[in-house]
């Protein structure tokens, strides 16, 4: 279906009024027939492959982006994860391969780079390990490299083991960039059911079911949503989810008219729009604000889970129609420090770590971007990533875990990480431990309804 001169006027109000962005372009790009003698020998070929495919990604964004004067806020890679095609020892150090696609990301001006990951939701091999480990020092080092780890799925359970491992991972990462807040976390994502096509960081990567490359698109715009819901005063509930579905509709379809000319430009196949709401730390760009405009006090008062599903249904049905071709996360993301909305909610005392994580049952995307006191000990950390985890295995969903013990600062305080990262309050986590708990060997198993769906 063409994009009619209409929507394109309307696009432009919603970019100058109302904050609507892309949101980021990512080009994914396989690594599968990557090879070298040597972890250095690899890590020069994954350079040469990903400068040569994405060479002209940056140029082909700008130009599409000052064609319709549309603000495209990121560009991004994803790659294979990493783990997959390492063929490493548990003991290698696989800090090369990450100063690798730093350097390629630093020479294509790109923002961000993702699948310094593993997937072991079943068990972990040698190189899986080698990859966790090699994890703390590339984020605490480098600038653009992104990491995930998938540690759980409805199909094969929760393992427990490498939740624990992660735990650990994500504290080592905390303390080696422990004179920037412990900025290192937040490009890491513990993932249950990862997406293989999520064009968003830290989680992104290019999964092995997807082709040699691909061009997928992640929207944005809930001042878009927010603008249009205060206009509805008094509106039912069948009026507030129309309005959602049809400014969905219109974001979607930018998004779609971006990919497809970046896909022409390039010469790659268009892959995905990514449906999620995402915020931004930018006043009226905010989930938060659009619960508010429903009718809620603040973020996190009663009725926020119903008011939350009722928006992600919503977009998620609005922006079907606009597109063929959605996937990635496709949910409402309520990230704390990104959405200024979400952090005063936090000040306030109406949204405790407990509250925001019942809301992920429903948001389809996870507890993302929350900052807890420095000396959080890493069974609760493994105890928080492993609840999560369960609320994605149990309702079969996507969820992710982008957790931030920030040293040498307690509940109370407020950490500023800068940029789209955003700033919000440190939120207090629960005294009662369960060491003995995550401490045990294997998996929680896959639930019963994994069969019969």
């Amino acid at each position: 279906m063409p994009i009619s001169p209409q929507e394109i006027l309307e696009t432009i109000r919603m970019i100058r009024m109302e904050h609507l962005d892309i949101r980021t372009v990512t080009m994914g790009i396989s690594l599968l027939d990557v090879k070298g003698d040597s972890i250095e020998a690899l890590a020069e070929n994954i350079y040469k492959k990903v400068v040569e495919k994405a060479k002209n990604l940056r140029d082909s964004v700008e130009e599409v982006s000052s064609k319709y004067d549309i603000p495209i806020a990121n560009t991004r890679i994803t790659v294979t994860p990493i783990a997959l095609i390492a063929r490493a020892k548990e003991d290698d150090d696989l800090f090369p391969i990450a100063q690798a696609l730093d350097r390629a990301g630093k020479e294509l001006r790109i923002d961000y780079i993702g699948g310094f990951g593993a997937l072991v939701h079943k068990g972990c091999t040698p190189s899986d390990i080698a990859l966790m480990n090699s994890i703390p020092r590339a984020l605490a080092k480098l600038d653009r490299v992104c990491s995930s780890v998938n540690v759980a799925s409805t199909r094969s359970g929760i393992n427990m083991e490498a939740i624990l491992l992660m735990a650990e991972k994500i504290k080592e990462a905390a303390v080696l960039s422990a004179e920037r807040d412990s900025v290192a976390c937040t490009k890491l994502v513990i993932y249950c059911n990862a997406p293989e096509d999520n064009p968003f960081m830290a989680g992104g990567f290019h999964g092995v079911g997807e082709g040699e490359s691909a061009i997928n698109v992640a929207i944005s715009g809930p001042g878009t949503v927010r603008s249009a819901l205060s206009r509805l005063k008094n509106a039912s509930f069948n009026e507030l989810t129309e309005e959602i579905k049809r400014t969905a509709f219109k974001i979607t379809r930018v998004g779609e008219l971006v990919g497809r000319e970046i896909s022409a430009k390039l010469g790659v196949p268009f892959g995905i729009v990514d449906l999620s709401l995402a915020p931004t730390p930018q006043e009226g760009d905010s989930i938060a604000d659009i619960l508010q405009a429903m009718g809620l006090e603040e973020c996190g008062a009663p009725g926020s889970l119903a008011a939350i599903a009722l928006l992600t249904d919503a977009v998620k049905k609005g922006g079907l129609f606009a597109s063929s071709s959605v996937g990635g996360m496709s949910g409402t993301f309520i990230p704390l420090s990104e959405d200024a909305g979400m952090a005063r909610a936090a000040e306030r005392g109406s949204l405790s770590l407990e509250r925001l994580q019942s809301m992920t049952a429903v948001c389809s995307v996870g507890l993302d971007m929350v900052a807890i006191p420095g000396d959080t000990p890493v069974e609760t950390i493994a105890g928080i990533i492993a609840d999560e985890m369960a609320i994605g295995m149990m309702n079969n969903k996507t969820v992710g875990v982008r957790i931030i013990p920030v040293i040498g600062k307690k509940a109370g305080e407020w950490v500023d990480f800068g940029g789209l990262l955003g700033r919000a309050p440190i939120l207090p986590v629960s005294s009662f431990r369960s060491d003995e708990f995550v401490r045990r060997k294997g998996r929680i198993q896959a639930p019963i309804t994994s069969f019969t769906n």
